[in-house]
């Protein structure tokens, strides 16, 4: 039987849903995840962002790269330092969105046979980074990480 180190899973999404906030926006989705493993309590995920040389501001930089060429492609140009907003209802938790969602299922099965049988912070880590669609693939790849070899690592243990 599959187990997650529930308490992991939990802090993991409450910073996300932290990132979320912070981002206004109205669901907690895959960017924020990435965003919450770099923080202190991302543990051995954290240190392999790190040894990608990412962390917290590198991957801030790194998704607002992605919104500023994804919006030039359709020929729009922001002003300096001005990102867009989601629409925001102040109050409001942000659910947990599509995107996360599937980062959860791809932890799991990053997970499945595992000596501890258990999710641990680097699948939470493989499963944003097997994400084939969105803007953490798009970012990683504007910031040249080796989706790849940072997978391998972390699945090396």
């Amino acid at each position: 039987m599959m187990r997650t180190d529930g308490g992991f899973v939990r802090v993991v999404l409450r910073l996300a849903q932290a990132e979320a906030v912070a981002d206004q926006s109205p669901s907690v989705e895959a960017e924020h995840m990435l965003l919450a493993l770099t923080a202190p309590q991302g543990g051995q995920a954290r240190d392999l962002l790190a040894e990608a040389g990412l962390d917290h501001t590198a991957v801030q930089l790194a998704l607002a790269a992605d919104v500023e060429r994804s919006l030039a492609l359709v020929g729009v140009r922001l002003a300096a330092g001005r990102m867009p907003r989601s629409s925001y209802f102040p109050g409001r938790k942000p659910r947990l969105g599509a995107s996360a969602k599937w980062v959860l299922h791809r932890a799991v099965a990053a997970s499945r046979g595992g000596p501890a049988n258990r999710i641990e912070p680097r699948h939470v880590l493989v499963g944003l980074l097997n994400a084939r669609v969105g803007s953490v693939p798009r970012a990683l790849d504007l910031a040249g990480i080796d989706r790849p070899a940072l997978i391998a690592r972390a699945l090396a243990g």
